[in-house]
């Protein structure tokens, strides 16, 4: 094989290589569709709020409905924003009904209602 082909080769592997490995932070995301809307608030069974890392660098929100469906919320709505502040709220209250709030290996956070 001639020294041009072995530079070639080489730099091709090189390429796909740097591909792989490049910015696409949002194909580790859990969230790859959000939703604009939350549906009704006494539905909602689970939240679980994951910060931004390096595979992925945006905020996600996972909500769990009692019938066990799961879908990612918009964290940049007025409407989940409001929600979030409640639960939090609620969280730091005494005088608001108890919410179980739990984290698991330190990346996400959970507030069972």
């Amino acid at each position: 094989m001639s020294s041009f082909m072995k530079v070639f080769l080489l730099l091709a592997v090189m390429v796909c290589m740097s591909k792989a490995q490049g910015p696409g932070q949002s194909d580790q995301c859990l969230c790859q569709r959000v939703r604009n809307g939350i549906g009704s608030k006494t539905d909602i069974k689970d939240i679980q709020i994951y910060p931004a890392t390096i595979f992925c660098g945006k905020v996600e929100i996972v909500v769990t409905v009692n019938s066990g469906l799961r879908y990612c919320l918009n964290p940049k709505l007025r409407a989940v924003q409001k929600v979030m502040a409640s639960i939090m709220k609620q969280k730091t209250s005494t005088t608001a009904r108890p919410t179980e709030t739990t984290s698991t290996s330190g990346t996400t956070n959970t507030a069972r209602i």
